[in-house]
């Protein structure tokens, strides 16, 4: 009986997948339309249209105008925040209430919707509905 050795070549290992973000991460939606904080303007123009679900990411941007806010516990109760970027800094809260700009300024929020519903972030102790954002999730 003869017998045969074989030699199995070894194959490479695979190279290692490339880390990122995954999953909702990957997908983030930039809403083109920003939040405006100017003394006596409109915030923004149209009510936002989102998706329960969904990754995105909403610019505010304050002129200096006035020292303003947005306060929203409704809104911010219903997403989970990934988080505020302002001038190059990122933070990752467990919860927001308001944001306040006291002078000139950007801040970035990724979020990603809960709950469908109607939600606002307005500015404190106004009325009018030009001081206010409304957020329509389906």
């Amino acid at each position: 009986m003869v017998m045969a050795s074989f030699v199995q070549a070894q194959a490479p290992a695979p190279a290692a997948a490339p880390r990122g973000k995954s999953g909702l991460l990957q997908g983030v939606i930039k809403l083109e339309q920003q939040i405006t904080l100017s003394s006596g303007k409109p915030l923004v123009e149209k009510p936002y249209e989102l998706e329960a679900g969904k990754y995105y990411r909403l610019t505010i941007v304050a002129d200096g105008s006035a020292e303003l806010a947005l306060t929203g516990s409704d809104f911010f109760r219903n997403v989970w925040i990934n988080e505020i970027v302002i001038k190059g800094i990122e933070v990752r809260p467990l919860g927001v209430d308001s944001i306040e700009f006291d002078e000139e300024g950007e801040a970035v929020i990724s979020f990603v919707t809960i709950r469908p519903g109607t939600f606002t972030l307005r500015i404190p102790k106004t009325t009018s509905e030009a001081q206010q954002v409304v957020f329509n999730i389906k």
